[in-house]
């Protein structure tokens, strides 16, 4: 019995993936250039070390104070998993934050507490109560964060007048 949902999608694929004889050329030229590339450490521009002014500075992944802290909590992560999260978290705030993050219910492993808190949101907002539910709940149901943002703004306002 076929499917015509499934061979409408296969047939998609299909056609996705078929190349001009233009595509298949600039595909090789862009591989054969990039292999000719010198292979440089990662860095920076214009992050310069204390070896003099040719030289680059290596860009660590992660700070180990970071990674230290996500190990206590998560110690059968693999490291890639918290150098990632690490990496991340190392950018926009210090530890103590993301373990503030962390004690509210968003693990700093979740890309959305990112989101969160460029939205405008706190550790401290998580739970308060918006309604029946907590931010966090909202957050967790589909809530916007905006959305979050903007209800709590307007709590603030109705219980100061």
């Amino acid at each position: 019995m076929q499917d015509p949902g499934v061979d409408a999608v296969i047939q998609q694929w299909t056609s996705e993936r078929e190349q001009s004889a233009e595509e298949i050329e600039a595909r090789q030229i862009a591989s054969s250039w990039l292999a000719e590339a010198p292979q440089a450490a990662p860095g920076i521009p214009g992050q310069r070390g204390a070896t003099g002014p040719g030289a680059w500075a290596a860009l660590d992944t992660a700070d180990t104070t970071y990674l230290d802290a996500m190990r206590q909590r998560l110690p059968d992560a693999p490291d890639e998993l918290l150098v990632a999260a690490a990496g991340w978290w190392q950018m926009i705030g210090d530890v103590r934050e993301a373990e503030a993050w962390w004690d509210a219910g968003i693990s700093p492993l979740d890309q959305r507490a990112l989101d969160y808190r460029a939205a405008g949101l706190t550790p401290g907002d998580l739970a308060k109560w918006l309604g029946p539910l907590t931010v966090l709940e909202h957050l967790r149901r589909g809530s916007a964060p905006a959305w979050c943002v903007a209800r709590l703004a307007r709590q603030r306002r109705d219980a100061a007048s």
